[in-house]
């Protein structure tokens, strides 16, 4: 894969699935942001994914 490509599918992974997202959106309410970005990383499939594309890229 080509680094453009896999920065335009990261980019439209974002836009589809993370911009407002209901789970981020409610942890961010009840716990903190700091929360909700964990969550995100360490749990949710699409940022174990964006993680996948993130080594790629370096």
């Amino acid at each position: 894969m080509e680094r453009k490509q896999v920065i335009m599918e990261v980019n439209d992974m974002i836009e589809t699935y993370c911009e407002g997202c209901f789970v981020y959106q409610h942890f961010r309410k009840v716990h903190s942001q700091n929360y909700a970005q964990n969550f995100c990383m360490k749990h949710c499939t699409i940022g174990e994914k964006l993680q996948q594309y993130g080594k790629y890229l370096s």
